[in-house]
């Protein structure tokens, strides 16, 4: 499915979720669906808009993203460069983020205004080879727009959970509630949470494996991307991220922020060692020695 139709899709889709929430809460707190429906209708839209233009720099500022020239960086862009010519892609433009959490990810609409950020902490803890295979990952999904739709599901799905939370302790208070429509707000705030994070976690979890594969294929080493994966994973069970929304946790290249019990099987991502299983794989099929 190409990224413009999946984009279109995730719009209407997630949007529906909020407008549901407007339903309830129209329903429940003023007794006219029609207006609640209405206004959270307007809000999606509202929110569409926003970060369909906007979300890449939302991210950026939300995680303190510093937006980096070749002299302040230069391991980080003779990587790039190198990825770029192998997957003759433009160079994007390179941020770091400044926390010892290594990690990386992408954002913005297109190739043309992308920009890939690392972390201090990956650039400390990565071989050559292995930060070539980060960010030979990262432009497999700038070439696939997969950067586009992560990132506004991500604002989405966080204004969903944002707004169905303030409907759960709006109704704590109990001054308007209306015990007939009480079953409104169980449907809404146990169902839509869950189902905006599946939305998720499907775009997610199969653009992973897909970005992993092409990434590899550029730099002809998959085995460099695996260690990295490994190193990563490592590093993030160890020293989680401690700034920002996990509604965005499906941008970075691993999952940054960490859970356990249940909230694993909420994962934005496949397991890395399953991840490293095909990359291993592909390695074979494909005769790399790297």
């Amino acid at each position: 499915m190409g990224a413009a139709i999946r984009t279109i899709l995730m719009f209407i889709v997630l949007s529906g979720l909020f407008v549901i929430i407007g339903w309830a809460v129209g329903s429940y707190f003023i007794g006219d669906w029609v207006i609640g429906t209405l206004v959270f209708l307007a809000i999606s839209l509202a929110i569409n808009g926003v970060s369909y233009f906007m979300s890449s720099k939302i991210v950026l500022w939300s995680y303190g993203a510093k937006l980096v020239q070749p002299a302040e960086a230069p391991k980080l862009y003779k990587a790039i460069q190198k990825v770029c010519l192998k997957s003759d892609m433009p160079l994007p433009r390179l941020a770091i983020v400044d926390t010892p959490t290594p990690n990386a990810f992408a954002t913005g609409r297109n190739k043309n205004n992308a920009v890939v950020a690392v972390t201090t902490g990956i650039l400390g803890l990565l071989s050559d080879d292995e930060l070539e295979g980060v960010l030979a990952h990262e432009m497999a999904h700038v070439k696939d727009r997969d950067i586009l739709v992560m990132t506004i599901a991500a604002t989405i799905v966080g204004a969903i959970s944002f707004a169905s939370r303030m409907l759960f302790f709006s109704s704590m208070g109990g001054s308007n509630r209306r015990d007939s429509n009480g079953w409104l707000l169980i449907v809404v705030m146990v169902t839509v949470p869950i189902a905006a994070l599946l939305i998720r976690l499907a775009i997610s979890r199969s653009r992973e494996y897909k970005a992993d594969r092409e990434g590899a294929i550029f730099i002809q080493r998959p085995r460099s991307l695996a260690n990295a994966l490994a190193k990563l994973e490592k590093g993030n069970t160890r020293n989680p991220l401690n700034r920002g929304n996990p509604a965005s946790a499906s941008i970075f290249i691993v999952n940054p922020f960490r859970g356990a019990g249940m909230l694993s099987i909420f994962s934005t991502h496949p397991p890395v060692q399953s991840r490293i299983k095909k990359l291993e794989e592909l390695a074979q099929e494909k005769g790399f020695i790297g």
